[in-house]
């Protein structure tokens, strides 16, 4: 198998609550201003939870053509979206000789919501001659990853990984072991999602996962504050090249930075409930593959939803894993505070926004903290950006089912 193969960022892109590009994207959050609102998609009236991250002023047409348009749900619109911008800073074409080592691994966790419901709703009122042809290619989750593929001409590999909030950092983190052992010389990943629905917001309610913070919806995602009360849905997508290092460097592609710790772990506890073990666990893993200390960390991106329980949890976790002197040090952030959480989508953001903190020398803030929960003892850059070099950050995403992954991107 010879040398592990080093693994490198060239491109990414993103469409989410704060804006459908990159710059827009990064003025909202360097800023802290939230991208959270009330729901416009459906009528959320009667419904304990009214508010989300939705996505605004999205033109699909920039994009995609109009006929191929009502094939796709909307998760997948978001997904060739953000790579078509990922795709452009790479300065990326792929010829036919190189199409075989190219793959795709765009992490999903619940695919085409809104419109299996649609035509859950179809079918009993209209009947069966009423659904689209189109409907399972519509909805299946490994579609944004089968779309990718088809524009852009990766013939190797090209899966979906499905595994809650953590499908984004599973997908990201597998594709940098493909390029590693040699596998693809590229890899299209990230995550993407779009259930901002009648069915979901009704779903985490039903769990009492979710904010209920409907008259101050920019206010309602608030990790660390003593008053937190869930998360807020949010929806988009978070698109990174990968390449190896060396081939990276022969076609002179820009290096924004190495990917360079992957680490997974299960709680093997409850399906909601998070333990301290898991965590600790995916963070160790990810800091040993990095080949890096604990107090290497610059900055944490957490995986901090606004939940009571798991953003102390977390905070504990980071502590254990990279060590007191280390934790009195690093900077973290949950910009899950502005953009809300996008579900299996949510690493892939948040690895953009990690890449444009250390372009940017700047720690993007957790907002809505006016009261810090007392058991917070770690600096969580709280409703202000601070300026601070990152030479290496990590990402957290937990997922139900007690499913951990980490990632750890070095600055080159």
């Amino acid at each position: 198998m010879g040398m592990r193969k080093r693994v490198v960022v060239t491109g990414i892109g993103t469409v989410n609550p704060l804006g459908n590009n990159l710059e827009a994207t990064w003025d909202k959050a360097s800023r802290g201003i939230s991208g959270i609102t009330r729901i416009t998609k459906f009528d959320a009236t009667g419904f304990p939870t009214q508010i989300a991250g939705e996505v605004k002023d999205f033109d699909p047409l920039a994009y995609i053509e109009k006929k191929e348009l009502k094939k796709m749900d909307i998760f997948i619109q978001y997904a060739l979206a953000a790579c078509d911008e990922a795709m452009k800073m790479a300065e990326l074409e792929i010829p036919e000789e190189l199409g075989p080592d190219v793959g795709v691994s765009i992490g999903v966790g619940i695919g085409g919501l809104p419109t299996i419901e649609q035509y859950s709703n179809i079918v009993k009122e209209r009947g069966p001659k009423k659904i689209t042809p189109f409907f399972i290619p519509m909805t299946i989750s490994n579609m944004a990853s089968g779309y990718i593929s088809m524009k852009y001409g990766a013939k190797g590999y090209n899966a979906t990984t499905t595994s809650a909030c953590s499908s984004s950092n599973h997908s990201i983190g597998d594709a940098a072991r493909i390029v590693e052992r040699g596998d693809a010389k590229i890899m299209i990943t990230g995550g993407a999602e779009s259930t901002i629905s009648s069915l979901a917001i009704g779903g985490f309610g039903a769990m009492k996962a979710l904010s209920r913070r409907n008259d101050t919806p920019e206010k309602a995602s608030r990790p660390y504050d003593r008053d937190r009360d869930g998360f807020v849905l949010g929806e988009g997508c978070g698109i990174l090249i990968l390449e190896e290092y060396e081939f990276a460097r022969a076609r002179g592609a820009k290096i924004l930075a190495e990917l360079s710790g992957y680490g997974v772990s299960s709680d093997a506890y409850h399906i909601t409930v998070p333990s301290l073990e898991g965590p600790v666990l995916a963070m160790s893993k990810a800091i040993a593959d990095a080949d890096i200390s604990g107090e290497d960390i610059d900055y944490i991106n957490a995986h901090g939803t606004a939940t009571p329980v798991g953003d102390i949890n977390e905070l504990r976790a980071i502590r254990l894993a990279i060590g007191d002197k280390a934790a009195d040090k690093v900077s973290v952030s949950a910009t899950k505070s502005m953009t809300g959480h996008l579900l299996g989508g949510a690493g892939g953001l948040e690895a953009v926004l990690i890449i444009l903190a250390m372009q940017n020398s700047l720690i993007p803030p957790t907002i809505n903290i006016e009261n810090l929960d007392p058991d917070c003892d770690v600096d969580v850059t709280p409703n202000v950006a601070r300026e601070r070099e990152i030479q290496v950050a990590m990402s957290n995403s937990f997922g139900f089912g007690g499913t951990n992954a980490t990632l750890v991107f070095k600055k080159i």
